[in-house]
């Protein structure tokens, strides 16, 4: 069995713009930046997504200007971010469409 390729085990480019074929009248999509308490992005942070119930559902690496994106069911979600700059959590109410979110990290 040959090994995975390093193509072939990233996550999808978080700032890479969404499909055009994207029906967002059935999708949820939750998308958003960390940033350190200056305001700074935060690239390279693990960004969590915990359901109502605080489980884990997914994670994903946030983009080199901090970015991130989940496809999710609507329903509140928690946020967590880790990272070098510290950590952070927020809570958002997803509908179906597109819900924006920041995730400020501290020490």
């Amino acid at each position: 069995m040959t090994a995975p390729t390093a193509a072939g085990c990233a996550a999808p480019d978080q700032s890479a713009p969404l499909p055009a074929s994207l029906d967002l009248e059935k999708e949820t999509v939750i998308t958003g930046v960390v940033r350190s308490t200056e305001g700074e992005a935060v690239p390279g942070a693990y960004v969590r997504l915990l359901d109502s119930t605080g489980e884990f559902t997914a994670e994903v690496v946030t983009s080199p200007a901090g970015q991130f994106r989940f496809f999710a069911a609507p329903g509140t979600w928690t946020l967590r971010a880790l990272s070098r700059y510290g950590n952070g959590d927020t809570t958002v109410t997803a509908g179906r469409g597109i819900t924006e979110a920041t995730v400020t990290v501290t020490d």
